[in-house]
C-alpha cells in the first residue's frame, strides 16, 4: 500500500502539470520492476489531439522505454478512471494492473464493465482519491 501511494502522488504531480496549463487534470505514472518509466498527464488542448489523454502518453512512453508493445509486467497509476479508449489501449498493452484514484461514473470505462480491460489485468481503485477528485472539481469550478 506505500508503494501505491507514493505512485499515485507523483500521478497527482503529473495531474498537476496539467491542471497548471489548463488541461483537465489527470496524470499516470506507469511503473515496471518498482521503477517509475513513463509519466503523461492530458494534453488534447496542447496538442489539438483528442487522444492525447494522461494514459495514451504515458503508455507510448513506456511502450517507446520497454521497446514492446506490452505492459504485462506494468502498473499504471492514473488520478482519474480511464475512459473507454485509454481502457481498450491498455487491453492491448496487456497491462498488469491498474491503479486508479477517483471513480468517473459519466465517461469512465467501468460502466462498460472490466471486460473492456485485457483478462489479466488487476484494478484496484480509490488510493488518495479525495486528493484527486479535489483538484478534478477545483478545475471545472474555476471553468464554470
Amino acid at each position: 500500500m506505500a508503494n501505491d501511494i507514493y505512485f499515485m502522488q507523483q500521478a497527482l504531480v503529473e495531474a498537476r502539470k496539467a491542471y497548471d496549463t489548463g488541461e483537465v487534470p489527470v496524470g499516470a505514472v506507469i511503473v515496471c520492476e518498482g521503477r517509475i518509466i513513463a509519466r503523461g498527464f492530458n494534453q488534447t488542448e496542447r496538442l489539438n489531439d483528442v487522444t492525447a489523454h494522461a494514459e495514451i502518453i504515458a503508455l507510448t512512453a513506456a511502450t517507446d522505454y520497454l521497446g514492446s508493445k506490452y505492459l504485462d509486467e506494468c502498473d499504471l497509476y492514473v488520478t482519474l478512471e480511464p475512459c473507454p479508449m485509454c481502457a481498450g489501449a491498455l487491453a492491448w498493452a496487456q497491462l498488469r494492473r491498474l491503479v486508479f484514484a477517483a471513480s468517473d461514473d459519466k465517461r469512465g470505462f467501468m460502466r462498460f464493465g472490466k471486460e473492456i480491460l485485457h483478462p489479466k489485468t488487476k484494478v484496484e481503485l480509490g488510493i488518495m482519491q479525495d486528493e484527486c477528485v479535489e483538484l478534478i472539481k477545483r478545475f471545472f469550478k474555476e471553468r464554470r
